[in-house]
């Protein structure tokens, strides 16, 4: 299980824009086997994958603007070849989009993405937070509609465990409808007390092994870490995170 641990890159945005590939350097010897990419910040794609060839830091898929999916596409797949990964993940929605009509769109976009390219051996997936449950659509929450199986064009699920947890739904029983669908799950935690906030992997109120269990029966292949916003320095906090995680492989593994 510890082989599919990546380290979000979205924690450490600070810590990329300043110097990224001794951010990765750092992230290695932390024990993460990957990363998942959530933008550049003006590095060349072609440096920061060197430093990751030459470290074996993998790459657990790319979170990419769905604007950049319709329109710069080409580059998208380049950048993915780069990294050696086949997924690439919709992270986020404007605010004009969280309505029916823009659900509708955004299905439409994914699924058309998703056509373009499922021949080349890529996945288009989609990342979500909870504005996506404050919408129903059909008579199902939005986000499963825009996730709604497509045979043709399938766009495979990113769930976000904190997001899920704070529309008040449990996690594990959610993610359970993505069963085989969900090749990156996305692990974080929340505070026990009354703000609901961002916290390190095992020191909130998610129960994480039978959320781990459930995606090494389902076909998940990586448990992306983020905090979306740390207490101190955000290295202290994935460090923390990949911890409690190790302290939790015992009983995951069973």
């Amino acid at each position: 299980m510890r082989h599919k641990l990546a380290a979000q890159l979205y924690t450490l945005r600070n810590e990329v824009k300043k110097d990224f590939p001794g951010t990765l350097r750092e992230l290695k010897k932390m024990g993460w086997s990957a990363v998942q990419i959530d933008g550049l910040y003006g590095y060349d794609p072609r440096e920061l994958a060197s430093v990751m060839n030459e470290i074996g830091l993998k790459t657990a898929g790319m979170h990419v603007g769905l604007e950049r999916m319709k329109h710069d596409l080409a580059a998208v797949l380049e950048e993915a070849r780069l990294f050696n990964t086949k997924d690439f993940i919709c992270h986020s929605l404007p605010d004009e989009l969280m309505n029916p009509a823009g659900y509708e769109s955004v299905r439409k976009d994914l699924r058309q993405v998703a056509s373009q390219v499922k021949e080349l051996g890529f996945r288009a997936g989609y990342h979500n937070h909870d504005f996506e449950f404050h919408t129903s659509i059909n008579g199902q929450y939005a986000l499963d509609y825009v996730l709604e199986l497509d045979p043709e064009n399938p766009v495979y699920a990113e769930i976000d465990t904190y997001w899920v947890k704070k529309a008040d739904l449990d996690p594990l029983t959610y993610i359970q409808k993505y069963a085989s669908r969900m090749p990156i799950l996305h692990l974080k935690d929340m505070t026990a007390d009354g703000n609901r906030y961002f916290a390190e992997i095992g020191t909130g109120i998610i129960d994480f092994v039978p959320i781990i269990q459930w995606g090494e029966r389902n076909g998940v292949e990586w448990y992306a870490v983020e905090q979306d916003y740390c207490p101190g320095n955000p290295m202290d906090s994935l460090a923390l995170s990949y911890a409690n995680i190790m302290k939790m492989e015992p009983a995951i593994m069973g």
